[in-house]
This record gives structure tokens, sequence and C-alpha cells, in this order.
């Protein structure tokens, strides 16, 4: 693989790092900011899912900038979000600077969920695309593990510690600020956007040194076969209905697989089954650890196996192993460590195919004229239903019970296998241009 196409997406991809570390990083500190500010259980839950509504902000309005001033200039704005971010919360001493600060960061925390992904597809070469972008994803899940690391090294000692916790973010949104100086503009969106046809070709010479002049070519032709289109730039136009279809589809499944209530809430569904405090803490860095390893598997298979084959295979995994968390909670019965073996499995099978496939697909599936708009609705989607899950899963839980709660995630990833059989197409090994007019024109 291109050591600098592969130099240029790590770089980008470490917005993703800053993504999970920022989400995460809440739930080592939030019972000590609900203490220092002597906070009513309203604001607190507004404290710690403030930036949930940011980041469905940053999702809404991520595609201007990505669009008017290019990718690279929208990651040095979400990097300098980041930074503002952590700085603004770790020294806050009023209780809604420190809510501004933390609704900033989820603004980072979606604007880079569109643009980090789409930097990542439109610069690889199609046969490395696939891991390249997952990479974003794998990123995600490392930062969320680095957070628990650092709020448990950190640790509550001292009535300081959680603005310990939030100020540590400085180091990494500094060193993505500085980095982002090696990364050049999307040659797609010079060409598409800027008509700046030589600087393209430059950054595509690196790309791929033998047919760059060919790949020049077709992002040209696509240029100006769109232009001669009405309705090029809107989304929702029937030329689109596909992409859009999926896309939303792809993004509603990621979240009623239950994963955010599960992440989130870890913990509390541990103790339901009646483990220990103590050991459902430990059981949810097991979470973050199960998760990593897998993304990391599904980086080394989404080029040779396919986005669909990985979601067939985390499909039948998520039906079983939510049937069994269902069945358990019915009977009763959490004999020994059965759950949280579930559970880890569960994760396990979310990371190897929703988890590492998400912003790929999505990043991949939109003619070239729309790909911010496309991947700003593909989040949107993802964020919203990620705040409605996470939001109402405790009542739902107690009112249905677990074993209901959890039938329903079981019978919506029936639904989720149907849709990957029936209508995903595969977009491995193509590139962006022909995606465009097989998914366009199905």
């Amino acid at each position: 693989m291109n050591r600098k196409v592969l130099l240029w997406s790590v770089v980008v991809a470490l917005g993703g790092f800053l993504f999970g570390f920022d989400t995460a990083v809440i739930s080592g500190a939030e019972q000590s900011i609900q203490t220092y500010w002597s906070l009513s259980a309203f604001e607190h839950g507004l404290t710690v899912s403030i930036a949930l509504i940011g980041t469905i902000l940053g999702a809404l309005l991520g595609r201007f900038p990505s669009e008017k001033l290019g990718r690279k200039k929208t990651l040095i704005l979400i990097a300098v979000l980041y930074l503002l971010s952590s700085i603004g919360t770790a020294l806050a001493t009023n209780w809604y600077i420190f809510l501004l600060f933390r609704l900033l960061g989820g603004i980072g925390v979606g604007a880079s969920s569109v643009t980090a992904p789409i930097y990542i597809s439109e610069i690889s070469p199609p046969k490395s695309r696939g891991k390249l972008v997952a990479m974003f994803q794998f990123n995600i899940v490392l930062g969320i593990l680095v957070s628990y690391l650092t709020n448990y090294l950190i640790g509550m000692e001292g009535e300081n510690s959680w603005r310990w916790m939030l100020g540590v973010q400085v180091v990494p949104s500094l060193i993505f600020l500085l980095m982002l100086r090696l990364v050049p503009e999307s040659p797609r969106w010079l060409i598409l956007k800027k008509n700046r046809i030589a600087e393209a070709e430059e950054v595509l010479k690196i790309i791929n040194p033998e047919g760059y002049k060919e790949d020049v070519n077709m992002i040209r032709q696509d240029a100006v076969q769109v232009a001669g289109e009405e309705d090029n730039t809107t989304l929702f136009t029937r030329k689109n209905r596909f992409p859009v279809f999926l896309a939303v589809s792809f993004a509603v499944f990621n979240q009623v697989s239950g994963i955010n209530a599960i992440i989130y809430y870890a913990p509390r569904i541990f103790e339901m089954t009646g483990l220990g405090k103590q050991s459902s803490l430990l059981s949810s860095v097991g979470i973050g650890a199960v998760n990593l390893l897998f993304t990391l598997i599904a980086l080394n298979f989404i080029d040779r196996f396919g986005r669909r084959t990985l979601m067939m295979i985390g499909s039948f995994g998520l039906i079983l192993t939510l049937g069994l968390v269902s069945r358990a909670f019915y009977l009763n019965d959490f004999g020994g460590l059965m759950i949280t073996v579930l559970l880890l499995v569960y994760i396990a099978f979310f990371a190897f195919s929703q988890g590492a496939v998400i912003w790929v697909f999505i990043s991949e599936i939109f003619p070239n004229q729309v790909r911010a708009k496309g991947q700003t609705l593909g989040s949107l989607t993802h964020w919203v239903m990620a705040a409605v899950v996470a939001f109402s899963f405790p009542m739902l839980a107690e009112s249905l019970g677990g074993g209901n709660t959890f039938l329903f995630f079981c019978i919506m990833m029936v639904v989720q296998l149907l849709f990957v059989w029936k209508l995903m197409p595969e977009t491995k090994g193509k590139s962006l241009e022909q995606l465009e007019h097989s998914i366009v024109m199905h």
C-alpha cells in the first residue's frame, strides 16, 4: 500500500480517535461534575447529553464547510474545536461555560463523522479503500478505550480529578492539528468544486502513479456528465433515491442493534443481572477491549471478503446473542458470567460487521457531487437514532423488562439480515465513479 496515502489516512483517522475519546471521557467524570456544581437530575442529564446534541448539530452543519472550504480546512476547524473543548471544559468555573465547551466538542465529533470518512474515501485506491476508511472506526474504538484507561489511571482521588480527565484531550487534539499540515486537499473536491486540475493531478499522481491520468479523466467526465443534468447537487432526486434509502436504513440498523444502549449502560445491564458494581465496571473495560480487537480483525477482512459478507456474518451473530440475552431475562437465568460472555460475543460480532462497515459503506455509495450531503444524511440519522436509543433505553428496560427490550433488538437484526441479503450492494474493489453508475442506475 502507498505509504503517503496510508500516512494521510492515519492522520485524518485521528479525528476518529478524538471522536471516541470525547464521547466516552464524560463517563468517568460525570459523578464528580454533578457533585461539583450540585446539579439536579435534569441538569446532570443535560451535562452528559449536551455533547450528543452537539454531534447532531455537527453532523447537520458539517457538509457546508466541507463543500465550500474543502475537506482539509474543515478538518483543521474540527481539530480547533476539539482543542477548545478540552481546554474550556478542564478550566471551566461556571456550569454554563462548561456546557458550551462540551457542546463545541460534540459539534467537532458530528462534523468529523461527516468529513473524515469522505476525505479518506476520496484519496484511497479502490482495492484498499475499505481498510483505510474503516481505520476511522478503529480509531473511534481506540479513543473510547484510551479514555476509559486514562479515567482509570487519573482515578477519583482529589476534587479536581475530573478536570484532568477532560484536559488530557489537549494532547491528541494538538497532535491532530499539527499533523493535518502534512495532508493535501481531496483531489475529487479540487476538480469538482474548484476545477483546479493541475493541483488535483499532483495528488492523484501520488495515489495512483500508473493510472492517475485515467482517474483525472474519469472524475472530469463525471463532472461534465453531471453538469449536463438538472438538479445535479440536490440529494433528494429520483436518481439518488436508492443510495439515500441505503444510507438511512444502514444508520437506523446500526442503532436498533442496541449497541449504544449496551455501551452507555453496560454497568447498569450487568447490575440488572445481579453482578456487583466492581465486576460490572470491569466488564465495561472488557467491552472496550473486545470492540477494539474485532474492529482490527474486520480491517483485515473488509477489502478481502467485502462489506456484504461481513454484514451477513455479523447479522447472524447479533441475532443469536441478542436472542440468548433476551431468553436469560425471560427465564431469570443469570448463572455465573453467562450474560457478560454473551454481551462480549455480541460486541465482537457488532465490531466485525456494523461497527467496521458503516462509515465505509455510507462514504462510498453516493455520487461525487452529493457525497458530502449523503454522508451528512447518514451521520445525522445515526446520531439522532443514537440519542433516541440512549435516552429511551432506561425507560424501556424499566417498563418492558430486559427480556422484551432485548427481543426487540433481536427482531430488528432479523430485519437487518433480510436487508443485507436482498438489497445491500457489494462495493469492494470498485472506483467511486464505477459505484456511482452501478448504484444510481439500480
